[in-house]
């Protein structure tokens, strides 16, 4: 039985700060990159793309995260291969490795990061071009748009902080959100900024003074509030993205792990079971603790009651609903009486 749930655990504990690491860096060096006067001309001559294009969100920005996601891929498969026992007819043990360089293995990495990166990218440049077009829509000063999207750099830490570079759509439209009910000044809006979980607390005092005097909170603090609440947004993504990816990395490498054992004919899958342990908590989404302790061929997969159908924990094939923060392991065991018994036969 391979199930070493510790070991999957140890894994993502190293893996996941890696990931969310490299991506939060990656968000970091462009907003470093931005030259705020040429962004704010282009703003001025209302050249959304263009001033888009001036930020430079491609690709190769996000070459660690993907050199993170190869890094953690490869140690899931030596992991499998370092817990799995395999044994010949007669008992003696088999020496069995996790190719990295397998053919398969290197071009499923190649396409799951291209598709991973372009995803990053196109989300952020349809997040960018949003709050640009609205900034200038409203007629805001095309020097305040500007820093609302790249943020604003801080008096203490010389970095930019705050802005929508490294947020998905929808956190855009949460941060746009919190900005209006912040400064539109009425008790329901601010009331409504309060319910929002990733707000900084430490401004819950003056927001509800502003409640009760009726009194505006000045633009300068909004700016500073809307920062804090972007930047939680952008942790947010961070960890929901590292979590996926490195569950989806060492998934699909333990996976492959096995499937180069059978593939070397060292395992017979006809004596291969795998079972969905799902985390066994609170937080655990409702069809996969439907799927717990189910069991199913190798080849075969998990059939969610939703509908979707999963190889393993974090199969990239199935839709993000089934996989976003998914902790979900799975347990292989190989029947080495039965594989002997019909070795020994034939």
């Amino acid at each position: 039985m391979v199930s070493n749930r510790a070991a999957v655990d140890q894994l993502l504990d190293k893996y996941e700060p890696v990931l969310k690491a490299a991506f939060i860096d990656a968000i970091a060096d462009i907003r470093s990159q931005v030259v705020l006067k040429r962004l704010v001309e282009r703003l001025e001559r209302g050249d959304v793309v263009g001033a888009i294009d001036l930020l430079s969100i491609e690709r190769e920005a996000f070459g660690p995260l993907e050199l993170a996601f190869a890094e953690a891929y490869n140690a899931g498969g030596m992991g499998l291969a370092g817990e799995l026992k395999l044994r010949d007819p007669q008992g003696q043990r088999i020496a069995f490795r996790f190719g990295v360089r397998d053919p398969e293995a290197e071009a499923w990495l190649r396409e799951h990061s291209a598709m991973l990166v372009t995803r990053i990218v196109e989300d952020q440049r349809a997040a960018i071009r949003t709050a640009l077009a609205e900034g200038l829509v409203r007629g805001d000063n095309p020097r305040r748009t500007a820093l609302d999207v790249v943020g604003r750099v801080s008096r203490v830490t010389g970095h930019r902080e705050g802005g929508v570079i490294g947020l998905t759509s929808q956190q855009e439209r949460a941060a746009t959100r919190a900005r209006l009910e912040l400064g539109g000044g009425e008790p329901d809006q601010l009331r409504a900024y309060l319910t929002r979980e990733r707000r900084d607390r430490r401004f819950d005092r003056l927001v509800t003074e502003a409640i009760r005097s009726g009194k505006r909170i000045d633009t300068a603090t909004i700016q500073k509030m809307i920062g804090r609440y972007e930047d939680r947004l952008l942790d947010l993504r961070g960890e929901m993205l590292a979590r996926t990816e490195t569950m989806a990395a060492l998934g699909k490498s333990r996976d492959d792990a096995m499937k180069q054992a059978i593939h070397s004919g060292k395992v017979d899958a006809t004596f291969v079971t795998k079972t969905w342990r799902s985390a066994g908590d609170g937080r655990v989404r409702h069809t996969h603790r439907a799927l717990n302790a189910t069991a199913v061929g190798y080849f075969e997969g998990f059939q969610s009651p939703s509908g979707a159908q999963l190889m393993f924990p974090g199969d990239t094939s199935a839709p993000i609903g089934e996989t976003s923060g998914c902790r979900c392991t799975v347990e292989y065991k190989v029947d080495y009486t039965g594989q002997f018994l019909a070795r020994r036969a034939a």
